[in-house]
């Protein structure tokens, strides 16, 4: 999720000026606050002070090269470009490559400009951040860097944009896909799920 954030404020400026007024207000506060007494201050700080410095600077993580979809903090978080993503057919007109996570489902979704995805809903938190193109579901309509949450309590069928352009999108769940239209749930119970 974190990943997601960062790429989201990547994407949207007006986001990441808010993020950065938050953050102003928070350092204000911190200002504000009563000093908090620091047990044997005076002996951490110069231990702090007589730690050996690093034998070599600390140079900044290399920026990849601009990537026409995938914002900085996905492409070091998958570590390829998108023209070498290697992705795998669900359905017809839609594509998903798995990324692994260690803190829930991670993946690309590679949705055909047109097609709707099948009515269902989730077993925990699905957030999505839209890479390219857009799509529209009962929320409401999303586009490049916009983020759609949807839980337990959305049963949705997203369809993407038909403006000629397919829908890219990171997908990070904390749950499952469960299928709640007619034809999702004659393949749930053929596939033991249901």
């Amino acid at each position: 999720m974190s990943v997601l954030i960062e790429a989201h404020l990547e994407l949207s400026p007006d986001n990441r000026r808010f993020v950065h007024d938050l953050e102003a207000v928070g350092g204000m506060l911190l200002d504000e606050a009563p000093p908090v007494a620091i047990a044997d201050r005076d002996a951490r700080l110069a231990a702090i002070f007589a730690d050996e410095a690093p034998a070599e600077p600390i140079r900044a993580r290399p920026r990849p090269p601009a990537d026409p979809v995938l914002p900085v903090a996905l492409r070091r978080f998958i570590g390829r470009p998108f023209n070498e993503i290697a992705w795998k057919s669900r359905l017809p007109g839609l594509k998903e490559c798995h990324l692994d996570s260690k803190e829930g489902e991670a993946s690309l979704l590679w949705i055909r400009a047109g097609q709707a995805m099948p009515s269902h809903t989730h077993t925990g938190l699905e957030a999505v951040l839209v890479l390219k193109g857009g799509f529209v579901d009962i929320n409401g309509h999303y586009e490049r860097g916009d983020v759609a949450v949807a839980d337990e309590s959305t049963d949705h069928k997203p369809v993407a944009d038909d403006h000629g352009e397919d829908c890219i999108c990171f997908v990070v769940e904390e749950g499952h896909v469960r299928l709640t239209g007619l034809l999702g749930r004659i393949f749930q119970r053929l596939a033991g799920q249901g």
